[in-house]
């Protein structure tokens, strides 16, 4: 069991490593059309996982409250988001949007943006952490199968991140392998978020539910007010869109039959 859950909270990491590497083989950076896809996609996999791997076995493992089942739920949903609305205030809120990075961008916003998507990758640590630790408790609503499709998922939807984060610095004239390194490390929190929730469920298995729709609620929140606005700006906004079928229609796949 320890190796299934060191694995699968690293899969998500591997995902930004894999994204961030893209200076070595995208030499003339990511193109618009690729940039909306993988924006949209990573959009329906994060709603789907949202759905499917945290809020409805947040709301299974409520049944004992009868009518209510849905509490821990909607408070945890509400609190994720408002957790990550909380941090849009407190740094200066931006757009992931590579287009706009450019040789002549201030080193000062390149270092905001950085600091976003880290902060930004913080829940989604969580969200496979609280299901892992669910899996390790012996709960009957969350599945060892259920918590490699979400990691998968996130992984997916951390390639382009790690993209967002490294191209841009490339292109500023930062070395291939610093600006690999700085969208690798953007990563780090996830595993380093995962651990630290895994061993605090322990503590509070009780609050199981609750967590796993504060992590939904930040996933979400990330989806509603960064990746879709992106994915869809400009001309062709329908590559986004289908994008986003596709992300969603695999997550759903992955959560159900391997879940």
């Amino acid at each position: 069991m320890i190796f299934e859950t060191a694995l699968g909270i690293t899969i998500p990491f591997i995902g930004t490593v894999l994204g961030a590497a893209g200076v070595y083989m995208l030499k003339d950076g990511m193109g618009e059309h690729m940039r909306k896809a993988l924006l949209g996609f990573a959009s329906g996999v994060m709603v789907a996982a949202s759905v499917w791997s945290l809020l409805i076995p947040a709301m299974e493992m409520s049944e004992p409250m009868g009518r209510l089942a849905f509490l821990p739920s909607v408070i945890g949903l509400l609190l994720g988001m408002a957790f990550l609305l909380l941090l849009d205030h407190v740094i200066p809120h931006m757009h992931i949007d590579m287009q706009e990075e450019g040789p002549h961008t201030s080193l000062s916003r390149k270092s905001m943006l950085v600091l976003a998507v880290t902060l930004h990758n913080i829940p989604e640590g969580m969200a496979v952490g609280v299901l892992f630790a669910g899996w390790l408790s012996g709960s009957e609503s969350v599945s060892m199968a259920g918590a490699f499709a979400l990691a998968i998922g996130i992984a997916i939807q951390n390639f382009p991140e790690g993209a967002i984060i490294s191209m841009p610095l490339l292109s500023e004239g930062r070395s291939k392998t610093r600006a690999f390194l700085m969208g690798m490390l953007s990563g780090v929190v996830e595993p380093i978020g995962a651990v630290l929730t895994i061993f605090l469920t322990g503590l509070i298995e009780p609050l199981l539910p609750y967590l796993l729709a504060f992590a939904a609620g930040s996933m979400l929140y990330v989806v509603v007010e960064e990746l879709i606005p992106e994915s869809n700006e400009g001309a062709h906004s329908n590559i986004g869109t289908i994008g986003f079928a596709l992300g969603f229609a695999l997550m759903m796949v992955l959560d159900v039959a391997l879940g």
